[in-house]
């Protein structure tokens, strides 16, 4: 049964959906641009990191000897030593040289850093991220817009008509998948590098800030000082 009416509310969703195929093309072209752009920032961070030779923090604590009391010059070797990047480096260094500070001012500082960090880290995995999520699902529209067309074409024996939907929604396809792959590749790789380097600076925070007037070995109960997982923020002390 035909509802009255009907065939102009399916012309109307009919040019609603074609539409919408020109504005996915230039997304996913966007998309693309964006993979190899992304791709290559990483393989310029892979080169950074692997002339920076890998340090454990268990090898750099042991390498220097008479650390107890905890010296200034001590932690400045370690962190000189640790394997994070030269801006990171010199955001502890700097709240290191900060001796006219008080314990409590060196906290609030400290979890300040871990927040600067983390923000920095989820901003730059924001992009790639974005990519493997929205890449497919871009492609994946892209593939079924021209399929209408097509199959019009299809039924009236175009078969030029058709090879060309054909020809859009496998390109879409590919482009898609293909974004969303890089994406995906570069998000594993970030995510384990970033989380490792904020575990890393979470250490020689508490070191820096509740390591100064103790002896590492003598420290029997030690209170972290860093407390990346509270409610109310990220470092936050534990009472």
């Amino acid at each position: 049964m035909i509802i009255p009416g009907s065939e102009y509310l399916n012309k109307i969703l009919h040019a609603a959906a074609q539409s919408l195929l020109i504005p996915d093309i230039l997304a996913l072209l966007f998309f693309l641009v964006l993979a190899f752009l992304e791709l290559g920032a990483f393989v310029a961070e892979v080169r950074r990191r692997k002339a920076v030779r890998a340090v454990h923090l268990e090898e750099l604590f042991h390498d220097i000897k008479n650390i107890s009391p905890w010296q200034m010059i001590n932690l400045q070797q370690i962190i000189d030593r640790c394997s994070l990047s030269p801006r990171q480096k010199e955001l502890l260094s700097n709240l290191l040289a900060r001796t006219n500070l008080s314990i409590e001012d060196k906290k609030l500082l400290a979890r300040d850093i871990l927040d600067q960090e983390e923000f920095h880290a989820k901003k730059v995995l924001a992009k790639t991220d974005l990519l493997a999520k929205l890449g497919p699902t871009i492609g994946l529209l892209g593939t079924i817009i021209p399929l209408g067309p097509g199959l019009v074409a299809l039924g009236q024996g175009d078969v030029q008509g058709l090879s060309e939907a054909m020809t859009i929604a496998f390109d879409a396809t590919v482009v898609g998948v293909a974004a969303g792959a890089i994406g995906a590749l570069i998000s594993l790789f970030r995510h384990r590098w970033y989380e490792k380097e904020l575990n890393t600076m979470e250490l020689l925070l508490e070191a820096i800030v509740g390591g100064e007037c103790h002896a590492f070995p003598e420290v029997e109960e030690k209170t972290p000082v860093i407390r990346r997982n509270q409610p109310h923020g990220r470092g936050a002390q534990s009472d």
